[in-house]
């Protein structure tokens, strides 16, 4: 894989779980919690996947010791922004799951 592609699949993978956190966290919102724990579930997958490309990447990089692109800085931002998506919907969706028990119980 050349390393536009690598790029490429590090900012697809990160951009899919970076839209399943928010797909959880509006799933939360509108209390169906087991599908925002699936989707949270999927987003780890995806994530898992983003940081193996990222993980093979940097290994290349050090082999060859290639600068690293523009893009391949942009695809690490998007890594980075689609990590903080997933800590963030964990806690979204634990305080909705929280919320919901709360009501359930009065």
């Amino acid at each position: 894989m050349t390393p536009e592609q690598t790029a490429m699949q590090l900012i697809i993978g990160a951009g899919q779980a970076k839209k399943l956190a928010f797909d959880a966290i509006q799933a939360a919102r509108d209390n169906h919690i087991e599908t925002a724990d699936q989707l949270l579930e999927q987003a780890t997958k995806a994530l898992a996947g983003a940081h193996q490309i990222q993980s093979d990447a940097l290994r290349a990089d050090a082999a060859t010791q290639q600068q690293p692109t523009l893009l391949m800085v942009h695809a690490q931002d998007h890594l980075s922004m689609a990590m903080t998506a997933m800590e963030l919907g964990r806690e979204i969706v634990a305080i909705y799951r929280r919320l919901i028990e709360n009501t359930n119980d009065k």
